[in-house]
C-alpha cells in the first residue's frame, strides 16, 4: 500500500469521506502492534551489537568515579530531557544502598545556554559550560537521535583536548558524532525512526547506570571482605 493510500485510510475525513469507526479502530491496532513489534526488534538489533561498547562505557565511568571525578550530561530537544534524565538518575539513585553520584547536567542553566548563545553561538553552550567546570579524567556524554547536533560534536572535541572521557548516543549512521573520532565510547542505535532511535537511548542509559553501580558494589564488597579479614 501506498504512503498515500495509508494516509486515506486512516484519514479519510481528510479526502472528503465520513470515517468508518471500525476499520478506524482496526488500522489503529495494527499500527499499534507494527510499531511494538519494530520497537522490539530494533531493540534487539542495537543491543545485540553494541552490548560490548556499552559495557567498556561503564568500565571508564566506574574508573572516573574511582578517581573522584564527576559526569556532565548534553543534549538538545528531546534529547536533552534525556540529558535531564541521566543526571538525576546517578545523582538520586532510586535502588535502596546505591550511593549518590556526582552528575552535571548542562542543559539545565537557561541563563547560561541564552547568554552564550547570544554572545557567541549556539554551538558553544556546551563547550563553555566544559571550560568552566570539567577536569582531566572527567565524563561527559553526549545524546543526540542523528548524531550530527553541531553543539554536542564541539563539546566532544573539546573533551578530548581536556582529557574528559566521552561518550555517545547517536541513531542513523551515528552522523558527525562518529566520523569525528572524538567519542570514545558510541552506542549508534540502527534505525532512521527518532522514536526508536529514542527509546533505545532511554534503555541505554538505564542499564548503563545500573552497570557502573554493580561495578562499584563489587568493589566496595571485596574492600569490605578485605577489611574483616584482617
Amino acid at each position: 500500500m501506498s504512503s498515500e493510500s495509508e494516509l486515506k485510510g486512516l484519514y479519510p475525513f481528510l479526502h472528503g469521506k465520513a470515517q468508518n469507526p471500525e476499520k478506524m479502530n482496526a488500522a489503529l491496532l495494527h499500527s499499534v502492534a507494527e510499531k511494538a513489534r519494530d520497537t522490539r526488534e530494533t531493540n534487539e538489533r542495537f543491543f545485540g551489537d553494541q552490548a560490548g561498547i556499552l559495557v567498556a562505557a561503564a568500565h571508564a565511568l566506574a574508573d572516573v568515579y574511582r578517581n573522584n571525578g564527576q559526569l556532565f550530561s548534553m543534549g538538545n530537544g528531546g534529547s536533552s530531557c534525556d540529558a535531564s534524565h541521566v543526571a538525576v538518575e546517578f545523582v538520586h539513585p532510586v535502588t535502596a544502598g546505591r550511593p549518590a553520584l556526582a552528575a552535571t547536567n548542562l542543559v539545565a542553566d537557561l541563563a547560561m545556554i541564552s547568554a552564550v548563545g547570544n554572545d557567541l553561538g549556539f554551538d558553544h553552550v556546551f563547550v563553555r559550560q566544559l571550560l568552566a567546570h570539567g577536569r582531566k579524567g572527567d565524563a561527559l556524554i553526549g545524546i543526540s537521535t542523528s548524531g550530527n547536533s553541531q553543539n554536542l560534536v564541539a563539546a566532544f572535541a573539546k573533551a578530548k583536548e581536556m582529557g574528559v572521557h566521552t561518550i555517545g548516543l547517536a541513531g542513523g549512521d551515528g552522523g558527525r558524532m562518529k566520523s569525528s573520532g572524538t567519542v570514545e565510547h558510541l552506542l549508534v542505535v540502527p534505525s532512521t525512526s527518532i522514536h526508536r532511535i529514542q527509546e533505545c537511548h532511554v534503555a541505554a542509559y538505564h542499564i548503563l547506570w545500573d552497570l557502573v553501580h554493580t561495578l562499584l558494589a563489587d568493589e566496595r564488597g571485596s574492600a569490605a571482605a578485605k577489611g574483616s579479614a584482617q
